[in-house]
């Protein structure tokens, strides 16, 4: 799963987080008539989604995508801060420029989940199959999404999306932990591919499939004016979402709470919480799952 020995300046100087090539993943993403526009490595930056905001700003087309090696002022969700080290983790952000409804506009981050946790769990379900390990098709990781779309292993974090508005479109980062050992996590409600075992230490071949499988999610969605019943992306969601049925507290904006049992993911992307006052339609919160 890795090289435990110190990181040297070279990048390979940890053999168990190989860099990615940009040059390799454009030939196997960007081609004409494709969805991908352009694919850039950069060795470190402060946010690829304000990066990549500034290069939306200066004409950059849609399905330009930015990947960094190291992210040194990443942010999550009301703006929490999230360090990891070198090559251990793709991060990486895409630019969106949706012609869907207003109202639509909030699938694109669970569109952006339900497409990080199909290739997650088909990858390394492959890896294990090609290896022999692994019959009937089961998942070796079992990812799963807590809304509104962090991807899950049991209860601990895999991977964070941040979708953020720009001028005439969207930008959005996704955080994948891959190599992260449990020495290095920022806090230990997380955890990576290579702590749940997966067979799957390659970022690149993870990276392209996760691309591959967004790509075909939004241009259907998009296709449909961004209808999440006719594209199959609400049933898509709700199948892997582990929020639904549990017990939950949800942190509203303001410091209002909300419990009661996570009961359905509506047409507009809203969590339907069932509490003592009946059903309430939630758009924006942090969600907790009460064990």
């Amino acid at each position: 799963m890795g090289f435990d020995g110190g990181v040297s300046d070279s990048p390979y100087g940890d053999l168990g987080r190989p860099p990615l090539h940009e040059a390799a993943l454009r030939r196997a993403l960007v081609s004409e008539g494709g969805f991908w526009r352009d694919v850039r490595v950069v060795d470190s930056t402060g946010s690829t989604n304000a990066d990549l905001a500034e290069r939306a700003a200066e004409g950059a087309p849609e399905g330009t995508v930015l990947v960094t090696e190291m992210q040194t002022a990443g942010r999550g969700r009301q703006g929490r801060s999230w360090t990891a080290p070198p090559r251990s983790g793709l991060m990486f952000s895409m630019l969106l420029r949706p012609d869907v409804p207003v109202p639509a506009l909030g699938w694109a981050p669970l569109l952006t989940g339900v497409a990080v946790a199909t290739a997650v769990r088909r990858m390394t379900a492959w890896a294990q199959e090609g290896e022999g390990f692994l019959a009937g098709g089961d998942v070796a990781v079992d990812a799963r999404l807590k809304w509104p779309n962090d991807l899950m292993v049991g209860e601990r974090k895999l991977a964070g999306i941040l979708a953020e508005k720009i001028d005439g479109g969207l930008v959005i980062g996704v955080g994948l932990n891959v190599g992260l050992r449990e020495s290095e996590l920022p806090v230990e409600t997380a955890t990576s591919l290579a702590i749940e075992r997966a067979p799957l230490s390659d970022r690149a071949p993870l990276l392209r499939a996760i691309l591959r499988e967004f790509a075909t999610w939004y241009r259907e969605w998009t296709a449909l004016g961004g209808d999440p019943e006719t594209s199959g992306l609400r049933t898509a969601y709700k199948d892997l979402c582990a929020t639904l049925g549990r017990t939950v507290r949800v942190e509203l904006p303001g410091g209002r709470t909300l419990a009661g049992t996570a009961r359905d993911v509506d047409g507009a992307g809203r969590l339907v919480v069932a509490g003592t006052g009946g059903d309430s339609a939630v758009s924006a919160g942090d969600v907790v799952h009460v064990r």
